[in-house]
C-alpha cells in the first residue's frame, strides 16, 4: 500500500534544484521502438492516455516499481531473478523496493511456529530425531 508523505515547500524546492543540477550533468534519453529519442512530455501523455483507456487509476511510476518488486516477492521469486527482471545490479535496490507485507510476515510466523511447535503426530515426525553418535 502506498502511503503519502508530507513534503515542505523548502524541501520540494531543494529537490528541484538538485534535479536541475543533476540533469544539467547527466543526459538520459529513452528511445521508442524505432530508436528515436522520446520526448518526456509526449511519453507522459501517451502513458496517461493508455492508463485512461485501460480504466486503471493513474499512479506515479516509482510506485509501480515498488508494486512490481513486492509482487515478485509475494510470488517467491528469488532475489537474483528479481534483480535480473528489474535490471538492478545491487542487492540494495531489492531491499529498497520490496515491501514486507502483512501476508509475508504472517507466513513467516506460521512457518517458524510450525517448525518450533510441531507436534509428534504431524507428518514427517516418525523418528526420534537424528541418530545418536557412535
Amino acid at each position: 500500500m502506498v502511503q503519502a508523505h508530507g513534503d515542505s515547500t523548502e524541501k520540494t524546492a531543494a529537490l528541484a534544484r538538485l534535479g536541475e543540477t543533476v540533469s544539467a550533468r547527466v543526459r538520459v534519453h529513452l528511445h521508442d521502438a524505432h530508436g528515436e529519442v522520446l520526448n518526456p512530455r509526449t511519453d507522459h501523455r501517451h502513458r496517461t492516455q493508455l492508463i485512461g483507456r485501460a480504466g486503471v487509476p493513474d499512479r506515479r511510476l516509482p510506485d509501480a516499481c515498488h508494486t512490481a518488486a513486492t509482487v515478485l516477492l509475494l510470488l517467491g521469486v528469488t532475489e537474483r531473478t528479481v534483480m535480473g527482471v528489474r535490471g538492478w545490479s545491487d542487492t540494495a535496490m531489492t531491499a529498497r523496493y520490496q515491501q514486507l507485507t502483512a501476508a509475508i510476515r504472517r507466513d513467516v510466523a506460521d512457518r517458524v511456529g510450525g517448525l518450533l511447535w510441531q507436534s509428534p503426530a504431524d507428518p514427517g515426525e516418525g523418528d526420534d530425531g537424528p541418530p545418536a553418535p557412535a
